[in-house]
Parts: structure tokens; sequence; C-alpha cells
């Protein structure tokens, strides 16, 4: 080939029209010596059975599935678990695989490379032992939400033990899906179950709190704040009400002890003047009288200090009298027999007074109790409100959690009902592992395609390598190229070798 030549569509065909038989014999042997290859491979059959995906029953509005794992991922979890030794040794022992003493280990670890999961992808042909790998995805590499189902292949060297080992390993498929819902459904339930448990000791345990909180603060809580002011409101017009009447018990018994006071003096006046009963009532007019001034002046008053003054001289002279006075008791109920029924009468109604005095004392006394009672238990209210609203929002917050794990066991319950019922989703077997009558590897075909693309690859590179070594002017570029002048006129070789102008 001349260096620095451009060449074109033209000269790449002149190439090959000039070269032909170095691309023919390499492209016609290639593909036999493929095909004889494929001979000297140890042929495998591929048995495929086909399991369908159909949704649950129940509509999710109703009842949401237990399983919320994609299901691609949950095939791959399932392969891996049907892939285990647990599974795969009395699968081997079951169908005679162990015969002739061969190794365990070698046996399951063909079984293993034998199997292939594959997702049936939605729009695409029916899988075959033959179909591309470009129209299938492994398990987990899916996007689709939804599958409609999956490809079970098992691969062995022979078509019978092919079919019978792919028919098992689909059953197990089957029976470890239905396994491992049961199980997620039923773990679920149990796990819920404790949990409510637990919810139901906290929340018992903060109902006696808040039980024993109420009853030991009964009364202060804040609920019952406007009911103690109203009550405390009453107590005090109550209070009001009472020591109203307690003054005017109190008026009226000092003006019936003036009366009374004055009632004897009288009647003594009559007995003798200077009968103690006369003074008493002489001291009972001035201490009426004094009572009389104290209303209207302050203890100031020159009428009061007099008043005072002559209570305190008769109050001496009475004493003295009473001293010099020796009276017997039935000298005094021969003169209380003596006295008046105006006395009497007085002296009747001081007693009364004076119970209703005592009374009223009493009561203004449970009164004021009371207020004082209701007054703290205003005063605590502002701490007892954020005790209790602790408590009740502990308990506000037990009861939610025991009411949201009551309804998720309920639900749980529910789902796992569903799944024994076999009303969840389900896998079921659509189409039974075939008996499969021609080999999946090696594919002859396909040994002598990849033979016939060898064998072109190998004439178009002795053509490559024949050009190259090839110095040969032929046409008008050529000579361009290797003179590297221009062509002024060129003469047509006549001759044998027609088409070979100069000979470099």
């Amino acid at each position: 080939m001349i260096e620095n030549r451009e060449l074109g569509a033209s000269d790449y065909i002149a190439m090959l029209r000039r070269h032909l038989p170095a691309l023919l014999i390499p492209a016609i042997l290639a593909p036999l010596a493929g095909f004889g290859v494929s001979y000297l491979f140890r042929a495998k059959y591929t048995s495929q059975s086909l399991i369908l995906v159909e949704e649950q029953s129940v509509p999710e509005g109703y009842v949401k599935p237990v399983v919320t794992e994609d299901i691609t991922q949950r095939i791959g979890t399932i392969q891996q678990r049907v892939l285990s030794r647990d599974h795969l040794q009395p699968l081997a022992q079951r169908l005679g695989l162990l015969k002739n003493n061969e190794n365990v280990d070698n046996v399951i670890a063909d079984l293993r490379s034998g199997l292939d999961i594959e997702p049936v992808v939605p729009g695409a042909p029916a899988s075959s032992s033959t179909t591309s790998s470009t129209t299938k995805k492994k398990p987990g590499q899916s996007n689709a939400s939804t599958v409609p189902g999956f490809y079970v292949n098992f691969t062995a060297p022979n078509a019978m033990d092919a079919q019978r080992i792919c028919r098992e390993l689909t059953s197990l498929v089957l029976e470890e899906n239905l396994k491992t819902r049961e199980q997620v459904a039923q773990s679920t339930t149990d796990f819920l179950s404790r949990q409510v448990e637990d919810a139901k000791q906290n929340l018992d345990e903060q109902d006696k709190n808040l039980a024993a909180f109420k009853k030991q603060y009964l009364g202060q809580l804040p609920g019952d704040q406007d009911a103690n002011l109203k009550i405390l409101s009453g107590l005090n017009s109550q209070l009001d009400a009472n020591t109203q009447a307690l003054n005017r018990a109190q008026q009226d018994r000092t003006y019936s002890e003036a009366l009374l006071a004055q009632e004897i003096a009288a009647w003594k006046a009559s007995q003798s003047a200077d009968n103690p009963q006369t003074l008493q009532q002489q001291l009972a007019k001035l201490q009426s009288q004094l009572l009389d001034l104290q209303s209207r002046y302050t203890d100031d008053h020159p009428d009061v200090a007099k008043t005072k003054r002559d209570i305190a001289e008769l109050r001496q002279r009475l004493k003295d009298v009473n001293s010099t006075a020796t009276p017997t008791a039935t000298g005094d109920e021969q003169a209380k027999a003596g006295e008046s029924p105006e006395i009497r009468q007085l002296r009747m109604q001081i007693h009364q007074y004076s119970d209703v005095i005592a009374q009223a004392n009493r009561e203004q006394q449970h009164l004021q109790d009371s207020i004082k009672q209701y007054q703290s238990r205003i005063a605590l209210s502002p701490s007892m409100e954020e005790q209790y609203k602790a408590l009740t929002r502990d308990y506000q917050t037990a009861q939610d959690s025991y009411d949201d794990l009551l309804s998720k066991k309920t639900q749980a319950q529910i789902q796992t009902d569903m799944e024994r019922s076999q009303e969840g989703e389900q896998m079921r077997l659509l189409n039974t592992a075939g008996l499969p009558d021609s080999p999946s590897f090696p594919l002859r075909w396909l040994f002598a395609l990849a033979g016939l693309g060898a064998g072109v690859a190998t004439g178009l590179a002795i053509i490559a390598s024949l050009e190259f070594h090839d110095n040969s002017i032929r046409d008008e570029k050529d000579a361009i190229a290797a003179l590297n002048l221009p062509m002024l006129v060129a003469v047509p070789w006549i001759g044998k070798k027609k088409g070979e102008l100069l000979k470099a």
C-alpha cells in the first residue's frame, strides 16, 4: 500500500475483488470448524416451569397485604432459601442423585448452579430455553411494582433429570412462598400481641396513677376550680350573714340584760335601797347607758368616763354588800321566787340569746375553717394543674398507643386469617416443568455463527496484511501519491497484465 494514499469505497471494493479467495476460504471453513467444536462440549438440557403471581382476592382497601416487600426481592429471598443445604440435600436423596457415592457438596453445587429463576417481563414473548437474556431480568433487577409471573429453569446433562429436578424445585418455591407469607403474618401478629400487652400494662399503670392522684387531691383538680370559687363565694356570703346574726343576737342579749337589770333594780328598790338586787338594777341601767354613750361617743368623752366611774363605784358597792350579806340558797330561791313575771321572761330571753350566740360562734368558726380550706385549694390549683396535665398527658399517650396497637393487632389477625385461607397474594403453577426435546447448550447454530464471524474477521485481516505489503501502482491516484508530482499525461498499458502501469 502506497503511503499518503487516501482510499475510497471503490478502492476497498477493488481490494476485496483482488483477494476474494482470502476472504471466502476462512469464511467457509470457520463455521464448519465452529459447528464441529460444538460437539466437543457436553450437552445440557433446560426444563422450564411458569409460576403465575395472582393478586389477593380481597381488595386492599379492606385488608392491606401483610407482605409489602417487592415481589422480585421476595422471590430472590425465596430462591436463596430453596438453595440452602437443608432443602437441597433431602431433594438430592429423594431423587436418587447421590448414587455411585457421589460427593454431596458436588451434587448440591450442581443443583445451585443449574437453578435460575427469572421474572416474566410484561409485554415480552413467552420465555423458552433459547430466549435471549435481554428479554429477562434477574430477581431484584426489575423496577416494575408488579410482575405477572416467574420462570423456574433448571439445567442438567439429562433431559429427564432436568424435568424432575425442575418440578421439585418449583414445588419448593411454592411451598416456601406460602410458608414465608404465613410466618411473616404470624410473626407480625405475635409481635403486635406482645406490644399490646405491654401497652395495656402501661395504660393500667397510668390509670392507677391518675386515679390515685384524683383521690389524693379531690376537690383541688383543675376542673374543680370554678366550683371551688362558687363554693367560696357562698361561704363568704354565709359568713357575712352569720356575723350579722351574731351581732344582732349580742345586741339583743345586751339589751335584754339591761332591761333585766332595770327590772331587778326596780324590784329590789322596792325591797331595800341597799339590796343587792337594787344595786344590780342600777348597775344594769348604768351599763345600758354606757353602751348607748359608746355607740355615739368615744371613750375619752366626759359622759362616757363619768358613767364608767359610776359603774366602777356601783360594782364596788355591790361587792361590799355581797360580802357582808350571807344569804342562803334557800333565801336566793325565795328571792327569785318572789321576782315578777317580767324578770323571769327577761332571764329566759337572755338564756335563749346566749344559746343563739354560742351556736352562731360555732357556725362562724366552721365557716372560717371551710373558707381557709377552699382558699388553700384555689392557691394550690396552678401546681396541681401542672401535675394533673402531666398525668393526663401520659395517660392519653398510653391510651393512643394502646388503641393504635390494638387496631394493628386486629388488622394483623385478619391478614393472618387471609393468608391461611389463601385469599392473599398467591403463586400458582401455570405451566409444569416440561421435558426438553433439544439441548439448551451447546447451540450448534450459535457456534457456526461465531465461526462465521471469526472466519470473516480472519479473511479481512489477511486482506489487510496483503494490501499493507503491496506497493504496486495501479491507477492515476497511486502514481500521484508515489511520485509526489502532478500527472501530465497517462499512457494506458496494453499487454497481458492490464491495470499495471508501472512497477515500483
